[in-house]
């Protein structure tokens, strides 16, 4: 990343960038306060802008007063459009040699990170995620579309020779291939619009499928930036296409026929919705969904307790707990439990809370209305039934009250309390004592989701741990965050159960293959 010399960003390394990164990311978000702002935007639909009857507006959830811009909603008959010029392209494009591909996706990741700090300040104040964060986003996209690139160069596009019939009368030579699919449609949520579209959006393209794809409606700016940098790359018209609007548009998207792969990210009920359609029709059609999380963490009486509350607070907290990985759910062996609650509450009460794209505030709001009210509703439930330690108020002060701050929250229920089970995508982890590692554990697969976990303790503990629970993205002992902070080529990230679909991880070895269908091919001198 064109951040400093020698300085390359991940979610590991963001805690201590040098001085140039807020530099430029100040002269960003100031470029595109005078010029960014408040413009209309159309959807992209083979190599041309396609307006509507319709439109609505994006605004920001740290200042509702601040217009992000207005977009298309998008019809059924958008997508049909869509769809109709993904496969249009899709003879000519999986045609393509896919080392020609792959040096189209990589231009396009290029131009994302020459864009680096103009695309994260857009999505700072659009998704209202702190700077560090909103970087890392944009940077992370990058390096998603360059691990699939990798990917494919390491594979030799996927075709491999096979051996030869023994036959003496006849001489048939065998290999496998793998080919694409057709048109892809990627669907991606208003947390993560950029990298949760773009990560996908690489190993389709990649691979020799054509795509259609939108984002959340409240982050559409980011879909459409996204949407410059690979029409920018030069890829072909039809290749890509982007649409707008809101659960109408996403479902017209995934019943229409003509799509031949589904990536979701999203809400476990929608992604099971969108599970269900993919099999639907004459054939079932691959379907690829990424759903919620209510992760949990272990906290052994041998843990190193500071080490672990920081963790614990950088994964309740980051993104306003708005990530599937958050953590929502520590449990805390008995004789340590009053010691880590009290360390919880202190860093809680540490973190500056207000407009994140400003240098000194580390958390921003929940992302609308909908959550404000959500966080006021559980936070009287847990009054109820058990205890609020820190937080559990909305911010209303100055400036504030023209966004969705709250507080970053700390708290106790019993635990059967259904606060233990249900996703809130909120900041709020529920601390509850256990007996034992084994118990926390327990406690924590009892649970229909299984994206991340994390653990503190001693080296013999981890190991315990990594053999029996039940997440596909596991932390031990991690300050950076105890659930949170995956990055390309580090860590693959991909959940169990009800978190995911398929059991293959994005950013993994194995996830680019789902993009691609075997073919077997014998022929015969």
């Amino acid at each position: 990343m064109p951040a400093g010399s020698g300085f390359k960003l991940t979610y590991s390394t963001m805690f201590n960038p040098p001085p140039e990164l807020h530099a430029r990311f100040d002269a960003a978000l100031a470029s595109f306060r005078r010029d960014g702002m408040g413009r209309d935007h159309a959807q992209w639909i083979g190599g041309m802008s396609v307006g509507g009857a319709r439109h609505f507006e994006v605004r920001s959830p740290i200042d509702q007063d601040w217009l992000i811009g207005r977009f298309v909603e998008g019809s059924a008959q958008d997508v049909d459009r869509a769809v109709q010029a993904a496969q249009a392209a899709y003879p000519g494009w999986s045609a393509t040699p896919w080392r020609e591909r792959v040096a189209l996706l990589r231009r396009a990741a290029r131009l994302i990170e020459e864009r680096v700090y103009a695309i994260s300040a857009a999505v700072a104040l659009e998704v209202g995620k702190n700077r560090m964060e909103s970087i890392g986003e944009v940077q992370e996209t990058a390096d998603l579309i360059d691990w699939y690139c990798d990917q494919m160069e390491a594979h030799d596009g996927f075709d491999r020779a096979l051996p030869d019939d023994p036959l003496p009368q006849f001489r048939s030579h065998n290999r496998t291939v793998l080919r694409p699919y057709g048109v892809w449609a990627v669907i991606a949520p208003f947390n993560f619009p950029f990298a949760l579209a773009g990560g996908p959006l690489g190993p389709a393209l990649v691979a020799g499928n054509t795509a259609v794809f939108k984002v959340s409606p409240e982050t559409s700016l980011s879909g459409r930036l996204l949407l410059d940098a690979l029409h920018d790359a030069g890829l072909p018209a039809g290749v890509i296409n982007f649409v707008t609007g809101g659960d109408a548009t996403g479902r017209a998207l995934v019943e229409h026929p003509g799509v031949a792969g589904i990536t979701f990210t999203g809400s476990q009920a929608v992604g099971m919705q969108v599970l269900r359609q993919s099999v639907q029709g004459p054939f079932p059609r691959p379907c690829i969904v990424e759903m919620g999380g209510k992760n949990a963490t272990i906290v052994s009486r041998r843990a190193d307790l500071e080490r672990a509350a920081l963790g614990i607070v950088r994964s309740a907290f980051g993104l306003s707990g708005q990530k599937c990985s958050a953590c929502s759910r520590v449990y805390v062996e008995q004789p340590v439990a009053d010691d880590l609650r009290a360390r919880l509450v202190r860093l809680a009460g540490e973190l500056s809370v207000g407009d994140p794209t400003q240098q000194a505030h580390w958390m921003g709001p929940v992302i609308g209305r909908a959550a404000y009210e959500r966080y006021a509703g559980l936070a009287e439930h847990l009054r109820q039934v058990g205890r609020i330690d820190t937080g559990g108020r909305w911010l209303t002060a100055g400036a504030l009250a023209r966004g969705f701050f709250v507080a970053p929250t700390v708290a106790q229920a019993p635990l059967d309390d259904r606060a233990w089970v249900d996703e809130h995508f909120l900041p709020l982890v529920l601390v509850g004592e256990v007996a034992s590692v084994a118990e926390g554990i327990s406690r924590a697969n009892a649970s229909d989701y299984g994206l991340t976990a994390g653990f503190y303790g001693t080296p013999d503990e981890v190991a315990y741990f990594h053999r029996h629970i039940e997440a596909g993205v596991t932390y031990a002992n991690r300050p950076q965050g105890a659930t949170t902070g995956a990055w390309p080529g580090y860590q693959p990230f991909g959940g169990w159960k009800g978190s995911g679909s398929t059991g293959k991880a994005i950013g993994s070895f194995y996830y680019l293959p789902q993009y691609l269908r075997e073919q077997s091919r014998t022929v015969v001198e």
